[in-house]
């Protein structure tokens, strides 16, 4: 018995407010285009209304897409290509469930762009502390940080640490000029960039200078009981057993911890173990602890991106045959 093959279908879906349609088509239709490549399907508009053209179960994965991006015009947020990435990745998801997990900060209305973001989210929601692991470019800590500021803002949390261990590939701290914060700021200046991403930066300078927000080495951590906080370790990788041990026995009452690292990008010594690796073998059966999985499929930068951490995983993959 062979396989029917798919049944070809055409609808078409109409868009009331005409002065949202250049938004949502993009420039030359160019976001149609997308879609349509991506999914293998024929679009063409007409007026107000679009028509798709396809296999009927893709007919409905484009026709979800489009009501998502519809949806976001008409909460005043442009659609640029990484929004039509994203709507094609959630089919399926709804988009109830991706008002419910959205974080909302002061600059930023963010919703999931692919499932396992969404998982992210609510695991960072439910869980006391959370793992997320995989490549460069998936959200993992540019959604921690934007959960910690949420959680301040409602006043959930009344300190937001974040922190990473002060290792490079090629550097160490004592080559660089300058004192001490000279020294430290260039390994954490990505989540100064997240911070000011979720609040006007007068906020966070005074929320710095107040000790309200903590950006900090991971050495600046040894010693102390983190109460009341939202903690985020990032880079996580990069830390040996001893230092991972010591970060999480710092979690204190009423506090949330986010751990994120990717455990390709090791840049300990030849032969160090990651204490990141470590922690995963030996928590993964403690309640209350999540561990979110990424892929490259979760990748939400440029779309070349994404075909880059594929094409290095192959090649590592490959070189590793035998």
């Amino acid at each position: 018995m062979t396989d029917q093959p798919p049944t070809n279908v055409k609808v078409t879906r109409e868009f009331d407010d005409n002065s949202l349609l250049y938004m949502l088509f993009g420039p030359h239709n160019v976001h149609l285009e997308r879609i349509g490549r991506e999914l293998g399907l024929d679009l063409a508009t007409r007026g107000n209304a679009v028509s798709i053209s396809g296999p009927a179960d893709r007919v409905e994965d484009a026709q979800a897409a489009l009501d998502s991006l519809y949806e976001r015009c008409q909460r005043g947020y442009p659609v640029e290509t990484a929004d039509v990435d994203a709507a094609l990745r959630m089919v399926g998801l709804g988009d109830v469930a991706a008002g419910r997990l959205a974080i909302v900060t002061r600059k930023r209305h963010i919703q999931p762009r692919s499932p396992v973001q969404a998982e992210y989210m609510q695991a960072m929601e439910d869980k006391e502390m959370v793992f997320g692991l995989g490549p460069a470019g998936t959200g993992k800590t540019y959604l921690a940080v934007a959960k910690a500021v949420s959680m301040m803002i409602k006043g959930e949390v009344d300190r937001i640490i974040l922190s990473r261990p002060a290792v490079e590939a090629g550097e160490r701290l004592g080559f660089l000029p300058g004192d001490l914060r000279d020294k430290v700021d260039p390994y954490l200046r990505p989540l100064y960039d997240a911070l000011h991403d979720m609040l006007p930066g007068d906020q966070v300078a005074k929320k710095l200078i107040a000790g309200d927000i903590e950006v900090a080495p991971l050495a600046f951590m040894r010693g102390r009981t983190l109460a009341n906080s939202f903690v985020i370790l990032d880079e996580a990788q990069n830390t040996t057993p001893v230092q991972m041990k010591m970060f999480l026995t710092r979690m204190g009452e009423h506090s949330r911890v986010v751990v994120t690292g990717d455990l390709s990008q090791i840049d300990l010594p030849v032969g160090a173990r990651s204490g990141l690796q470590d922690a995963v073998d030996i928590l993964g059966g403690v309640d209350d602890i999540g561990f979110v999985r990424f892929s490259d499929r979760d990748v939400v930068r440029h779309g070349l991106v994404s075909r880059i951490v594929r094409a290095y995983d192959a090649h590592d993959r490959n070189k590793d045959k035998p």
